[in-house]
């Protein structure tokens, strides 16, 4: 028995930070001590968005009074999108911004379901990079919306200074709502995110990188099909998640859009 499981542990290669490092294909442009190329991790988001484009264009591009399946299915991911999130978080204002949610919802799914494709097993959003861009497009956009309509100081008075609080407790309230609101948001954004596919990519390699080392360990082969059942099972999970933080993201941009537009009290 100890020499199986030393078998095993042998052939066994577990996921470690490696994974998410990936070299350039072809030339690269360096600037400020950043390199720009292309990857396996930019090729994913290129075609990601490629794919989201291609489901809206082939969705909507004759529409018809009697929707084809694709063009129902299109329609179906804008109302769905609208009917639970533009519109319950925004109100009127919800069209306005449709197509930020909308490219928000769709993209980051496109970009979460390579987790599980076949041959790819990786998300782009487990490199923080890509969380955090998004994270700040929609920082920057809630906090230009709300001092567009309240002014500058007006938005800073509007997100500091609770309405209804004791004067005394401004001294502690002002600096806290001024970094949870301004500092913290765009840092939660991404960062749920990010680490909701980086952990996915750890749990579904162990577990399919486990089957190959048990099927390599003699009598321990006979618990792979245990392994490979919960591989199959996290990999239905992670089909959800991927819907699911979707949406957390957008609604989240929704409802910080919604804040930075409401009436001053």
């Amino acid at each position: 028995m100890t020499g199986a499981v030393g078998a095993i542990l042998a052939a066994f290669e577990p996921p470690t930070t490696k994974d998410f490092v990936w070299g350039c294909w072809g030339p690269s442009l360096r600037a400020g001590g950043l390199e720009f190329c292309l990857n396996f991790i930019t090729f994913l988001v290129l075609l990601g968005f490629l794919l989201m484009v291609s489901f809206f264009y082939f969705g909507l591009r004759r529409p018809r009074v009697v929707p084809g399946k694709l063009q129902s299915l299109t329609e179906m991911g804008i109302s769905f999108v609208n009917e639970n999130i533009a519109t319950p978080m925004l109100g009127p204002d919800g069209a306005r911004f449709m197509p930020l949610l909308a490219t928000f919802f769709f993209a980051i799914f496109f970009w979460n379901i390579f987790e599980v494709a076949p041959g790819i097993n990786f998300s782009s959003n487990s490199r923080i990079a890509f969380p955090l861009v998004m994270a700040i497009v929609a920082w920057v956009t809630y906090n230009a919306v709300g001092i567009s309509k309240h002014g500058f100081l007006g938005y800073l008075r509007h997100v500091c200074f609770p309405p209804g609080a004791p004067a005394p407790l401004y001294i502690l309230l002002v600096p806290i709502e001024f970094i949870t609101q301004i500092v913290v948001r765009p840092i939660t954004l991404s960062v749920r995110l990010w680490a909701n596919f980086l952990a996915g990519h750890f749990l579904l390699a162990v577990f399919f990188l486990g089957t190959i080392a048990m099927l390599q360990g003699g009598f321990t082969a006979i618990f792979a099909p245990f392994s490979f059942a919960i591989g199959v099972a996290l990999v239905g999970f992670e089909v959800f998640v991927s819907g699911l933080q979707a949406f957390i993201f957008a609604i989240l941009t929704a409802s910080y859009i919604g804040g930075a537009l409401a009436e001053e009290h």
